[in-house]
């Protein structure tokens, strides 16, 4: 569905500007016109000949061209494009983004655009975590911008970790899905679960577990893109929600999550519970913390913990719907499917700790859809927010 677009591609002065030319290519070859703006560093990484040869147009990257004095116009460049690409997105240029700092043409035109801006960011990784970053990038997020997350790997300072810019075909995945998919969970109320649950031991001690919620949040924000009025029961995460579409009900515990699910869930259309929720909780919290040269524990016993999804399973009506999630080691299809049915759920949707950088606190994952007839979706590896687009296409099969 790119056949047709107009595309600026922004790409900033980083190592990864290697990327943005078979970039430029796969969408040049998807059938889109591609206007490249360049930042004056990014010229150092990445020639405008190469670029120009491939997209077939001047490359801008000043507000008047030298010779003639041309002047380049961001506003009409920001009215052309069907859709804004900054990749890569280097810490600089996202802090200029966020901050209005329109000293160059990439953000000028950034700042006068009114189409979809997507932002892949790259940098080392202590750069990606610093305040600074983490703030200027939620920024971003809140003024409706999508950002398309780092991945994690070995980066040009041969350290590892989060940093890598997103490989070209899944930008051009993401932004194809963007372009096809329609408001077509418009007028549905959708409530979502998300993140662990942390189950009291003491005042400051607790049973939980390594959910980080991305899943749970890609599903909330891809529904409300789509239409949805979306409700999110989020358990304790470092994680924030912008999107104005998405209300947030912040719980700890799985017994505050039940009672909130349940509230929530009774004019929904469908529940999608992608919480890591507690199996078990401490019988007693002690209201003092433990001391472990006088209290003498040997051990802490537990009880069980509401099992949210049966709940929900057993008490819904006909019209609505319920998808649980499974997260396996072993005997994975079997298990998933034997939970479908005694909790009496719509969907179920499996992944694997089998699969290496998936699930806990990567923001990758790959999974399987079941119902009652079979498997309707098998991904591939691939970024929460395709993931979270192509769960929900699965599951509106259900209605």
């Amino acid at each position: 569905m790119l056949k047709g677009k107009n595309i600026i591609l922004g790409i900033s002065g980083g190592i990864a500007a290697y990327k943005s030319v078979y970039l430029l290519r796969l969408l040049v070859k998807a059938g889109a016109q591609v206007q490249v703006v360049i930042t004056p560093n990014g010229k150092e990484f990445i020639t405008p000949v190469t670029l120009s040869a491939l997209s077939g147009r001047p490359v801008i990257s000043e507000f008047f061209t030298a010779n003639t004095g041309q002047w380049n116009s961001h506003v009409d460049l920001g009215l052309w494009a069907d859709v804004m690409v900054i990749a890569p997105a280097t810490a600089c240029t996202i802090a200029k983004m966020a901050n209005g700092v329109a000293d160059n043409m990439l953000v000028t035109t950034y700042l006068s655009a009114r189409c979809p801006v997507f932002a892949a960011p790259a940098m080392d990784l202590d750069m990606m975590v610093h305040p600074s970053t983490v703030r200027n990038i939620a920024l971003l997020r809140s003024y409706g911008n999508h950002i398309i997350e780092a991945s994690s790997g070995e980066l040009a300072s041969h350290l590892c970790g989060k940093g890598r810019m997103e490989e070209p075909e899944k930008i051009v995945t993401l932004l194809d899905c963007f372009f096809t998919k329609e408001e077509d969970y418009k007028g549905k109320k959708i409530m979502i679960t998300a993140g662990p649950t942390y189950e009291k031991i003491d005042p400051v001690r607790f049973i939980g577990n390594y959910s980080s919620g991305k899943m749970g949040y890609a599903l909330a924000r891809a529904a409300a893109e789509r239409g949805a009025d979306v409700t999110l029961i989020s358990g304790p995460v470092s994680l924030t929600m912008e999107h104005p579409g998405v209300k947030v009900v912040a719980v700890e515990s799985a017994r505050e999550m039940l009672d909130a699910s349940q509230k929530a869930f009774e004019d929904c259309d469908m529940a999608i519970l992608a919480a890591a929720v507690a199996d078990y909780a401490p019988e007693k919290i002690a209201d003092k913390k433990i001391k472990r040269e006088t209290a003498g524990i040997d051990c802490i016993r537990l009880v069980k913990n509401p099992d949210i999804a049966k709940t929900l399973g057993e008490t819904k009506r006909s019209e609505q719907r319920v998808v649980g999630f499974a997260l396996e080691t072993n005997d994975a299809e079997t298990n998933a499917m034997d939970k479908l049915r005694c909790k009496k759920l719509d969907a179920i949707v499996l992944n694997s700790l089998a699969n290496p950088g998936t699930c806990f606190g990567f923001d990758s994952n790959q999974v399987s859809v079941m119902t009652q007839s079979g498997t309707i979706l098998q991904t591939e590896v691939e970024n929460k927010a395709i993931i979270a687009d192509k769960i929900l296409t699965a599951l509106k099969s259900l209605f």
